[in-house]
């Protein structure tokens, strides 16, 4: 039994420190087996759906387990916050840091005792060289207890999000030989789960690892494909009516139940809607609170103050801020259970960003609602994006693969979409909803809706299932 797996055995009742620390009632299914897995000193690989709740899995170990955990991944301030509130020495270190916390960290960290138990870093910081002497100098003192890599996705060329400095984490192993490593991702298939085992020298089929594949099966989650077209947009306008539609329900349930008398809002149906441009971020919420709508942008380049602010009020459910309008970079650590809807305004750059997008929905288990607007022009507007991005070649061919199995995936009028998802991530079980898709629902409708929206030009939808997009990827 290799030496890490002898030292980092524990009896501690994780129940109680959930308990106590998380202030949550039991595990979700299979939680438990994976942090025992980390505690027991194996390396372990997860791929789960978003809203499993993968952070618990790195977080409840690091309470029992001394030691610093890097997700690297530059995780939104709420994340720390709520760790903090729950007693918790959690800090993060990445290029919005103040100067002051960081100098507090780098010094915890100079001692070889750091008093911090999770530290969330980039994989950027990960790379520089006084960092890295930093975290030898805990090693040494066998304070580091694991390393834990979230959206290890990111990790490998063949996925849709690489980026080259996931891929220089293969220095942990390297330096740290016997330091148990977790790797957490939503959105791999099989090709890039291999890549990334590979990479990170964690061996599938040795006793060292252990491997955690749940499916990617959302079944609260309704999902739903929208056509449109250039010539007759009629995206705000439909939208409009959906969620005015959904606001009138509730203040007549509202009315019935007289849920008014503790204060509730009827139009406090928490969103998210994604764009693929700041632009359209900023002239979208302004067009939905012009319509009455409490919609507020966020996106990279507003100020800092700005962001957190809305962010903090949209988490809150505070009035005016019930639904933000986001770039896809937007979502990631974000802690909001209740998000009743999550709608595409355009096609996502890759099938794994619009499924990992998606699943911000429902987290807390109950019904919401995913619907993606999609346009041919959309289409072709979102290949010309990927070649601008990879005009170095980097990535190119995989991501354009993956955007190419997401218009597949909104072109298919034939198969339920949540089989169809887990048939892209490698799950072959064959699961299919309970008319929780379009197809099911309605599949005569969701035929004629692709006929009269997108298909009624020459260029038909068996083309499409054949893969010949001919003229979309030529230059």
């Amino acid at each position: 039994m290799p030496a890490a797996l002898q030292r980092n055995r524990s009896c501690t009742d994780i129940g109680f420190t959930l308990r106590v620390q998380f202030q949550k009632d039991d595990f979700r299914p299979h939680q438990r087996e994976i942090i025992e897995a980390a505690l027991a000193g194996f390396d372990v690989y997860v791929q789960a759906a978003t809203s499993f709740g993968k952070s618990l899995c790195f977080q409840l170990p690091a309470v029992v387990d001394r030691g610093i955990v890097s997700p690297l991944l530059s995780l939104m301030i709420n994340q720390v916050e709520a760790l903090r509130a729950s007693g918790i020495d959690a800090s993060s270190l990445n290029s919005n840091t103040p100067y002051a916390e960081r100098n507090k960290i780098q010094r915890d960290l100079e001692t070889g005792h750091p008093r911090t138990r999770l530290l969330y870093v980039t994989p950027e910081l990960c790379s520089g060289s006084r960092f890295r002497e930093r975290l030898q100098l805990v090693y040494k003192q066998k304070e580091l207890a694991r390393i834990a890599i979230d959206e290890a996705h990111c990790i490998s060329e063949w996925g849709h999000d690489f980026r080259k400095d996931f891929k220089r984490l293969s220095w942990f192993r390297e330096t740290f030989p016997d330091v148990p490593i977790m790797c957490l991702t939503a959105t791999a298939n099989p090709q890039v789960r291999q890549d990334v085992l590979s990479i990170l020298g964690l061996d599938a089929t040795l006793d060292r690892t252990k491997s955690f594949l749940m499916s990617p099966q959302r079944s609260n989650l309704h999902l739903e494909v929208r056509y449109t077209k250039d010539e007759d947009d009629n995206r705000l306008s439909d939208f409009l009516r959906w969620i005015r539609g959904v606001y009138d329900r509730r203040r007549a349930e509202s009315r019935k139940a007289e849920l008014n008398q503790v204060g509730e809002r009827p139009e406090n149906v928490p969103g998210i809607i994604y764009t693929i441009s700041r632009d359209e971020c900023e002239s979208l919420s302004a067009a939905l609170r012009d319509e009455g709508v409490g919609a507020r942008p966020l996106h990279a380049k507003l100020p800092q103050n700005l962001k957190e602010e809305t962010l903090s009020r949209w988490i809150n459910n505070e009035p005016g801020y019930d639904i933000v309008v986001a770039t896809t970079a937007f979502g990631m650590g974000i802690d909001k259970h209740n998000v009743r809807f999550v709608v595409h305004w355009r096609i996502p750059k890759s099938f794994e960003g619009y499924y990992q997008e998606a699943g911000r929905a429902g987290r807390d288990g109950n019904a919401s609602y995913c619907f993606m607007y999609y346009t041919r022009e959309d289409l072709e507007r979102v290949t010309r994006m990927i070649r601008g991005d990879s005009k170095d070649g980097s990535n190119y061919d995989a991501r354009l693969r993956s955007l190419h199995a997401l218009a597949l995936y909104c072109e298919n009028t034939d198969a339920c979409r949540h089989a169809e998802i887990c048939k892209y991530f490698g799950d072959t079980s064959e699961l299919e909803c309970d008319f929780a898709c379009d197809w099911h629902k309605d599949p005569e409708n969701l035929e004629m809706r692709f006929l009269r929206g997108v298909a009624s030009e020459e260029w038909v939808s068996t083309q499409a299932m054949q893969g010949t997009y001919d003229g979309y990827y030529d230059e």
